[in-house]
């Protein structure tokens, strides 16, 4: 069990026209990170990804914030989907379903996730705002996009209620963080199975 554990990290890079992104993890970390984007709304949220997920997390992501942070956000979206998709490997003895209700302030939020090797993404969150600061709201949903598409979950995000746009977007990296943390967590009476009747989830 412990190698099975110690094993669950990855590095990935992707460089395009647009962007150039490296991402280490570590499924079994502390949560310790270091987020390097040249976007600082999305550092701070990437920084609770880490965090509260446990999972310790490399990034570093140059791309053409000229144009805005769109491809950067997606981008590191991909990346990070295809180290968690690597470092999980089989997903073999994983708990892989979980949900939480996550409360900060006036917002709640529910994130859910499978870890089924099946991509799917339903968002149910509205900003009351174009932007938080100089960062565009709808990019938090284009993250979450291609964070599963490329993992290979199915994420299912929604917010209950909230009035700050801040707590909203912060809410919904704690969420999924939180789901992610218990959902990739190896499962002892799995006795390393993998968690499908199918035998499969890749």
């Amino acid at each position: 069990m412990a190698d099975q554990q110690s094993s669950r990290s990855a590095n990935v890079s992707r460089k395009t026209n647009e962007t150039s992104v490296t991402v280490s993890v570590n499924i079994d970390g502390t949560g310790a990170s270091t987020i390097s984007t040249g976007v600082g709304f999305f550092d701070h949220m990437l920084d609770h990804l880490s965090r509260h997920s446990l999972i310790d997390m490399d990034i570093k992501a140059d791309g053409d914030l000229y144009v805005d942070d769109h491809h950067t956000v997606e981008d590191v979206g991909i990346v990070i989907g295809q180290a968690l998709s690597k470092a999980l490997g089989d997903r073999r003895g994983i708990t892989r379903y979980a949900s939480i209700d996550l409360a900060m302030d006036e917002t709640m939020t529910k994130a859910a996730v499978d870890v089924s090797g099946r991509p799917f993404l339903v968002w149910n969150v509205a900003f009351s705002a174009p932007k938080i600061g100089t960062f565009d709201t709808e990019l938090v949903r284009e993250f979450f996009q291609a964070l599963a598409q490329h993992a290979g979950i199915t994420l299912h995000v929604q917010n209950i209620y909230g009035a700050n746009n801040h707590h909203i977007a912060e809410t919904c990296f704690k969420a999924v963080a939180r789901a992610l943390r218990s959902a990739t967590e190896i499962d002892p009476r799995q006795a390393g199975r993998v968690p499908s009747t199918k035998g499969t989830l890749v």
